[in-house]
């Protein structure tokens, strides 16, 4: 379905879960601007990365992989996110299938996945992230053959987990985070974490395109601090 981090990565929709379907249907057809305000510079300016937004099959349903950064780093320090990084030049051309190859490569440095067990199904548009100048490619892709997951290196990763769609969905665990510059977004309270920023925009928008958003309550908000 897919090759290794290092080899030829591709695309496929073959055999996919049925309840995934809507997912790889608003993939193809969501605009950039339907997911974000933060779009990448005209200029082509901005660090090429790409992340990794894994489904797979767990106890509890269908469920999304997530990590949390470790607290010493000094871009996004603490929050939850999804797998991901920078491209390398040995990922390939960042237009073509670069960013797969380094989605699948930073999982596998983050988290320990086998990526030979993930199959790639689709890819979102380009969004960016000011504070970071980092220009993501979001890659969605299914856990086919799931494989032990962990903390590989505790100097970037505090730890690894799994988190059920059905928690994501559930309006009790929705919430709105209110910086003190005065911007505002979506955010998740799973897993004892609070998930938010650019990771809680993707899902967010991921849910309400894939049809499984449920009505919450907006004005519910969470306080961040500067440091965030």
């Amino acid at each position: 379905m897919t090759g290794s981090p290092n080899g030829h990565a591709r695309l496929s929709t073959e055999d996919l879960p049925a309840w995934l379907d809507p997912v790889a249907r608003a993939a193809e057809t969501v605009r950039p601007t339907q997911l974000s305000r933060f779009l990448p510079p005209e200029s082509g300016a901005g660090r090429q990365s790409a992340v990794l937004i894994l489904f797979g099959e767990g106890d509890r349903g269908p469920e999304l992989l997530l990590m949390e950064r470790s607290g010493s780093l000094r871009s996004h320090a603490g929050q939850p996110s999804f797998p991901g990084g920078s491209l390398d030049p040995e990922d390939g051309d960042p237009l073509d299938d670069g960013p797969l190859r380094a989605a699948l490569r930073e999982a596998e440095e983050e988290t320990g996945l086998d990526p030979r067990g993930v199959q790639l199904f689709g890819v979102l548009p380009k969004l960016f992230i000011p504070v970071s100048d980092f220009v993501v490619t979001p890659v969605l892709g299914w856990w086919r053959s799931p494989t032990p997951v962990g903390v590989v290196d505790p100097a970037e990763t505090a730890r690894v987990f799994t988190v059920p769609v059905s928690d994501l969905t559930d309006p009790d665990n929705r919430a709105t985070t209110v910086h003190p510059s005065g911007h505002q977004g979506p955010a998740f309270l799973v897993e004892s974490a609070l998930v938010w920023g650019f990771t809680a925009g993707v899902i967010d928008r991921i849910l309400h395109f894939a049809g499984w958003e449920r009505p919450w309550d907006r004005t519910k908000q969470v306080p961040l601090d500067w440091r965030a």
